[in-house]
């Protein structure tokens, strides 16, 4: 009977059998690299998401930081009272700013990475949106409705002496309402008002942060002073009460 050879390849393999792992083994690396692609963008698009998490509470503060009873942070546009003109600033005073108490963005940040998202693309603010282009499709973080939310608040209030008695059109004109807060160019602006008859007051188009409300009887220069937060697209109403029997 004649002998027939076998020829086989790789210690026992035949050329078929060879072949078809080879395209077997090509299958599962390109499912492997694909689900590996998958992993990475998906990372990629979470650590855009914090870091524009972080920027935008570089910007307006992090309404969870509180101290005794008030929030505390409310990032450059609490210090400045504006919005910033570009990310720069939130690392480096934009200008000389007697107010910016800044930098604002997180010590972990390597120098200038706290502008460029996951895909090494620079982050940009347009309007009220902080916006990251790297993943070739826009990933938008809003950070008000309209800028009026964070710039344009508003204090009420009433004025009267120890006894409840508003000032009267006799008085008002004795009491000196005050109010310095950030004017949004670096530097301090301060609203002197007088309340109507009845004790009432507005003061309007304030940035959100803490202030000092210096409310003085101009005579005895008599002063009470109140704390007040003023937070986004918020009209604080104060009840001001002097301690003595004024009028």
């Amino acid at each position: 009977m004649p002998v027939t050879h076998r020829h086989n390849l790789a210690g026992g393999f035949t050329l078929i059998e060879l072949a078809i792992v080879i395209v077997i083994v090509g299958i599962l690396s390109a499912v492997a690299m694909q689900k590996m692609s998958v992993s990475v963008q998906t990372a990629q698009y979470e650590q855009t998401k914090a870091e524009m998490d972080q920027l935008a509470m570089a910007v307006m503060g992090n309404p969870a930081t509180y101290n005794d009873g008030s929030r505390a942070d409310f990032g450059y546009v609490g210090d400045v009272g504006a919005m910033p003109p570009n990310l720069d600033a939130l690392a480096q005073n934009p200008g000389g700013f007697s107010t910016w108490q800044g930098p604002y963005v997180a010590s972990g940040f390597a120098v200038d990475d706290f502008k460029k998202d996951a895909w090494g693309s620079a982050y940009s603010i347009v309007g009220m949106l902080l916006r990251s282009t790297g993943s070739g499709a826009n990933i938008d973080k809003e950070l008000a409705a309209s800028a009026a939310v964070l710039l344009n608040n508003s204090i009420e209030g009433v004025i009267v002496d120890a006894d409840r008695t508003p000032p009267g059109p006799t008085y008002r004109d004795s009491i000196s309402v005050r109010l310095s807060y950030p004017d949004g160019a670096g530097g301090l602006a301060t609203a002197s008002i007088t309340p109507s008859a009845n004790g009432s007051f507005a003061i309007n188009n304030l940035p959100i942060g803490n202030r000092t409300l210096r409310v003085i009887y101009l005579p005895t220069t008599d002063t009470v002073m109140y704390p007040v937060t003023i937070y986004p697209a918020r009209t604080v109403r104060l009840d001001i009460i002097f301690p003595t029997d004024l009028w």
